[in-house]
């Protein structure tokens, strides 16, 4: 980035100082109002055992970072150097998250961030896993329960969201917002004031990342157009300032800790593209990438600062904006990522170095004492043990698309319906994003609950049904032409023991998947098949529509629960062999 644009430390205070100098009694030609960002923290209470990758000069020096504790201090400090300030969040900060904040269905989270103080957070789509009535719990508080999980377990009653949840682009059936659309913060110094306009906007592709029931009823509108249509009400209500708070996001090729727009790709581009000039700032989220980039080096005419703060709270961005109080609008823009460096921090292989070229933060005590208070709520059951493996089970995508872990899940939900009498199911699918952190036994080959939980979080029941091999083919053939599943982009089902195929990306839609066997036996378009899956894949998730077509339903039970009774039966249980998908030239 350009000198100009992003002006550091010290010259950045010398600026704003000189300035404030001339003429006290008038008000300063510049105000200073900081936006801290953050995204996707998804219930990480406990550092995540993540570190931060910024440049050295042995190439890549990674920085621990994480956890709420941490993360209070950290926004602390950041609040304490600026005055003037907003928090905010640009989605999932729930959802997918770890056993001792899911296990409460997230409440400590929320009470969490409600100690920590933010300002605005806009729904992203784990918001919605548990359906919008609950996120409307997590709101507005309350012991109803709407989940498989009890609500209330330690706080009684709840007390909801203590900040707003913003979802300006999720409609209801009369068209009006499921919850506010936008927000105003007011800064006054010296007799000058600057009010600065948020609109939070969720991913219009919704509807395809969650339950289809958990969204019934509900409308997501394009990102851009909804943003363009709030600034007039925004600017008629005073904002000087707009910042759009989108859960969609990009990646670039830039370090984490360096701004550039360097390689900028994603889903948020074609937003951008369309957003009115008038906003100043986007901040992002959803993938999971960490970026700061001038989007005007970009389109001169859509001069965006467009930032994410990576995932699991283990950065936040400090976006510094000077506001020229006579025209009302800023004057200059620039932003920085800060690691959230814990003093204590301990990663995957024991005690972590600190790195000294970044801050370090001091555990936010009355954090540090909820976060316990939910893990010693939870501790018995996350240290019970399951089972045993004689390897580890690891979610990475292998060249069929497939992975072990995956496989591993498919054959428990297999095992758990197989007899007739839970639904005589014969074949089982389970979808890559389901599947949420590796599974590694310990020293001893023990596996314990908290882990199971932290691979499955979801609380998804499952289902067989009825299909035909015809239909079976069709639903193999949606892992890479359904909506946001595409040759480029594939979902790759893992399957369970016995059924296989083969796939060739080369060939036309339609025609890319062959060689449906089961036990070694071809499936011909007119057989019946029973199959397992979970009750997100079976009412449509991930674009895998053809599941909706299933006949003869039959619950099968919590796929948490097979999984568990998988270990319990099967021990030792030895990771999964490939092969049971071909992908043509691999």
């Amino acid at each position: 980035m350009g000198s100009n644009r992003f002006i550091h430390g010290a010259a950045w205070a010398l600026c704003l100082s000189l300035i404030a100098g001339c003429g006290s009694s008038a008000p300063p030609p510049l105000m200073d109002i900081a936006v801290i960002g953050f995204n996707d923290f998804h219930g990480q209470l406990e550092p995540p055992r993540q570190a931060v990758p910024v440049p050295a000069a042995t190439g890549a020096a990674q920085v621990p970072a994480g956890g709420a504790a941490y993360f209070a201090s950290a926004v602390a400090a950041l609040k304490a150097r600026h005055p003037h300030h907003a928090v905010v969040s640009a989605g999932d900060m729930v959802g997918a998250s770890p056993l001792v904040s899911a296990l409460f269905l997230d409440e400590p989270t929320v009470e969490a961030f409600n100690a920590i103080g933010i300002d605005f957070h806009a729904a992203g789509n784990h918001e919605f896993d548990r359906g919008w009535r609950e996120l409307l719990r997590l709101q507005h508080g309350g012991c109803d329960k709407h989940t498989v999980r009890e609500p209330c377990q330690i706080s009684r009653p709840f007390a909801g969201a203590h900040f707003p949840i913003l979802t300006a682009n999720t409609l209801q059936e009369d068209g009006r917002p499921l919850l506010p659309a936008t927000g105003l913060k007011r800064f006054t110094e010296r007799g000058a004031t600057v009010t600065v306009g948020f609109i939070g906007l969720t991913l219009r592709t919704m509807p395809t990342m969650v339950t289809p029931a958990g969204v019934a009823g509900l409308r997501f509108a394009d990102e851009a157009e909804t943003a363009n249509a709030l600034i007039p009400l925004l600017r008629a209500q005073g904002a000087d300032v707009i910042v759009a708070v989108i859960h969609e996001g990009g990646s670039t090729t830039a370090p984490v800790t360096e701004p550039g727009c360097e390689g900028l790709s994603g889903d948020i581009v074609p937003i951008l593209q369309r957003l009115s000039p008038e906003v100043d700032v986007v901040v992002s989220g959803h993938t999971h990438r960490a970026y700061i980039c001038d989007y005007g080096r970009v389109d001169p005419a859509r001069p965006f600062l467009l930032t994410s703060a990576g995932v699991y709270g283990t950065l936040l961005t400090e976006i510094r904006l000077a506001v020229d109080t006579r025209t009302r609008r800023v004057a200059r823009k620039s932003a920085r990522q800060v690691i959230v460096q814990g003093e204590t921090f301990t990663g995957a292989q024991g005690r972590v170095e600190l790195h000294p070229g970044f801050p370090v933060f001091a555990p936010d005590a009355g954090v540090a004492a909820l976060v316990e208070r939910y893990r010693a709520a939870a501790a018995p059951l996350v240290q019970r043990p399951v089972g045993q493996a004689s390897g580890a089970f690891l979610r990475q995508q292998l060249p069929s698309g497939e992975s072990v872990l995956g496989n591993l899940i498919a054959d428990a939900q297999l095992a758990a319906t197989r007899a007739p009498e839970r639904g005589g199911a014969q074949i089982s699918f389970m979808n890559p994003g389901g599947v949420r952190a590796d599974l590694e036994p310990d020293g001893q080959g023990l596996v314990r609950y908290g882990q199971l939980f932290a691979v499955q979080p979801f609380g998804n029941s499952l289902e067989v049904r009825s299909y035909s091999g015809a239909q079976l083919r069709e639903i193999l053939e949606q892992q890479f032409d359904s909506g946001t599943n595409t040759v480029q982009r594939p979902r790759v089902l893992s399957v369970s023991e016995g059924f296989g195929y083969r796939y060739d990306l080369s060939r036309p839609r339609g025609e890319r998947v062959s060689g449906l066997t089961l036990h070694g036996a071809p499936i011909a378009p007119g057989d019946t098949l029973r199959v397992v899956v979970s009750s997100y894949l079976a009412s449509g998730g991930d674009n895998f529509t053809v599941f909706t077509e299933g006949r003869d339903a039959v619950g099968g039970g919590q796929d948490l629960d097979a999984l568990e009774d998988y270990f319990r039966t099967h021990s030792p249980v030895a990771p999964p062999g490939a092969g049971r998908i071909v992908r043509a030239g691999s």
